[in-house]
């Protein structure tokens, strides 16, 4: 039977495994994926014919310029080895997230209450959509972007995921500067924050804050306030304040460094992890050792594992313990899809995301103990509660740590050591910390959550969750059984549990972000403060209703007809699965889409033309 332009056969047809019913077809000795689903078992019974490239045959005059083929398509670089690819993971996400975030959140709500919504929401949303990210990206070896080619009218998801990262990059570094202006003050014996040194024998003795509070600074806290940030000179955030120049130095440092670590690509990032993903657990490890023996430690560790159960009526904490899983694990922000791009087809992603996840999560709950064992022996040696020793902002790890390490016989040594882990894992005016904490805030909160629930809604109900579960198991050869059975959870989770849970959170988001305000110590933030944070987050998630409407606008027909084009997957979505089975696919003009692009052409609708010929 003929159909279509060309003279072809017609296919053998079964159901589809996604959304779609999948059909394949030979053309020309090429493999064609209809809708841009694998054929599967279907295509894989039908005899392959032999390609013979057309070169002895003379082209017509009028016929455009020979395109690239395959021969002469540039490879995607791949990791030299699976082992590469999991450190790369686990340095990527046990990172800043695990010792300075998680502690200071933890400590902010409540201390072990926080810990039940923590690991709920890694359960039924951290573990499946790292599974999703991860999957997405080695299935379509492409970036947060250009993946989206399995579904063009969600492109906008990428372009939010990029937006999340850039505001993610402007505070992270700023932790990375914070940590180089540490590791310079480390060279000094003593270290300027400990008691030894000349000029905090008076503070250890009995010094009052120096905004004129009672309440007794230790000179760790005073050295984090007025020596590195400078706070006490600022007002908020209308007053931000002169430059200082050191911290400027050190934000310049960590831009450059970044650069050099990243322009030879990832084959050479690949073999500093070996390093940067071990190094750190070292430290922790003395940290922990050292704090189990400091007078009052048990208080602390008591006050992280003891929930208060009214706790858990409060949105904020289930707020931060879904931004801090999202945080941690790099979910949203487009890494995970661009490091999971460069795998090899066959990469087991169910295991790679158990190990990752779980090492992230005892990583965090390990270094829970290394803070709160410091922050039970500060609060015995002030007299104070364990929730009153310090502030519970962003720069309590910059409290608590550097306290320890003054503890430390070599406290220089293993200070020098600390602040090296803090730049393995990973603001320049006064009034900077203002700021850090609004971005902070908000980067990290609903516009992250929102990203994240369109794309598991988007690959769930527009792509197809069986196509998707379908296309995993393709990816690991001799798929064993638990595997199979952990994607029955992963598939529940996408459905139903994860969407549900997202939708919960962000509701009551909302509803109490109206009724709550912004602070960092005793600073109370303006209200326009808090509409410029909300503005952040916002821009990220308008970047996929905007997208979504530039992807029906460069669609033909009725409104209908726009849409279903612009949720079906281009063919050469699967280009990376039908080279990994050995097929050849020719790349034609009319075929190939570029990487930015988002309409579909008419080679991806040959099954349109197929039903009509059929029905002829």
């Amino acid at each position: 039977m003929q159909g279509g332009s060309g003279g072809t056969t017609a296919p053998e047809r079964r159901p589809g495994t996604g959304h779609e019913e999948q059909s394949s077809l030979h053309q020309n000795g090429h493999i064609v994926a209809l809708n841009g689903h694998a054929p599967h078992a279907a295509a894989a019974a039908l005899p392959m014919p032999q390609f013979t490239p057309p070169a002895s045959s003379p082209a017509p005059m009028d016929t455009p310029m020979d395109t690239p083929t395959s021969s002469t398509t540039v490879l995607r670089e791949q990791w030299e080895g699976k082992h590469e690819f999991l450190l790369s993971c686990i340095g990527y996400c046990v990172g800043l997230g695990n010792v300075w975030r998680f502690p200071y959140l933890c400590y902010r709500n409540g201390g072990g209450v926080f810990l039940i919504p923590y690991f709920l929401m890694l359960f039924v949303t951290g573990v499946p959509l790292f599974l999703m990210e991860l999957s997405l990206g080695q299935y379509g070896s492409a970036g947060p972007i250009t993946v989206w080619k399995c579904c063009p009218l969600l492109k906008g998801i990428g372009i939010g995921m990029l937006c999340v990262s850039v505001l993610v990059c402007l505070y992270y570094n700023v932790i990375i500067a914070w940590t180089f202006y540490y590791l310079g003050s480390s060279l000094q014996s003593p270290l300027p924050w400990s008691c030894d040194h000349v000029d905090n024998a008076a503070i250890c003795g009995n010094a009052s804050a120096a905004n004129g509070s009672s309440d007794p600074l230790s000179p760790t806290e005073i050295f984090w306030n007025e020596r590195v940030l400078g706070v006490v000179h600022s007002e908020g955030l209308h007053d931000p304040g002169p430059v200082r120049w050191q911290l400027a130095l050190c934000l310049l440092a960590a831009w450059i460094i970044i650069f050099l670590c990243m322009m030879k690509g990832i084959r050479s990032s690949g073999k500093v992890v070996y390093v940067t993903a071990t190094f750190p657990y070292l430290v922790l490890v003395v940290l922990v050792i050292r704090g189990a023996t400091l007078e009052g430690s048990l208080q602390g560790v008591a006050f992280y594992l003891t929930p208060d159960w009214g706790r858990l009526a409060n949105a904020q904490v289930w707020n931060d313990a879904a931004s801090q899983i999202f945080y941690s694990l790099g979910i949203g922000v487009g890494g995970l899809l661009s490091m999971a791009s460069y795998n090899k087809f066959d990469n087991n992603v169910i295991r790679d995301t158990i190990i990752i996840t779980m090492g992230n999560c005892a990583t965090s709950f390990f270094a829970g103990f290394a803070i709160f064992s410091v922050l039970g022996h500060m609060a015995w040696r002030k007299g104070v509660a364990v929730q009153e020793v310090a502030d519970s902002g962003p720069g309590l790890a910059f409290v608590a740590y550097p306290e320890a390490l003054a503890l430390l016989p070599g406290s220089v040594f293993w200070s020098i050591l600390f602040f090296i882990m803090l730049f393995m894992l990973g603001v320049d005016t006064l009034g900077g910390i203002y700021w850090f904490t609004l971005i902070d805030s908000f980067s990290t909160s609903f516009g992250l959550i929102i990203i994240t629930l369109f794309m598991c809604l988007g690959i769930s109900f527009f792509y197809g969750v069986n196509q998707f579960c379908q296309d995993i198991v393709d990816m690991i050869p001799l798929c064993p059984p638990w595997c199979r059975r952990l994607l029955l959870y992963f598939k529940a989770c996408w459905v139903f549990c994860t969407p549900f849970l997202l939708l919960f959170i962000l509701t009551y988001i909302f509803i109490e972000m109206y009724n709550t305000s912004l602070h960092y110590g005793a600073y109370v933030y303006p209200r326009w403060g808090k509409a410029l944070g909300v503005c952040m987050g916002a821009t990220c998630c308008l970047q996929i209703p905007i997208w979504a409407l530039v992807a029906l606008c460069r669609e033909t027909g009725t409104l209908r007809d726009r849409f279903q084009k612009s949720i079906r997957p281009l063919n050469c979505w699967r280009e990376n699965y039908l080279n990994s089975v050995g097929r050849v696919q020719e790349a034609e003009p009319e075929r190939v889409e570029a990487p930015f692009t988002v309409t579909l052409t008419d080679m991806d609708f040959t099954a349109m033309t197929w039903e009509r010929g059929s029905e002829a």
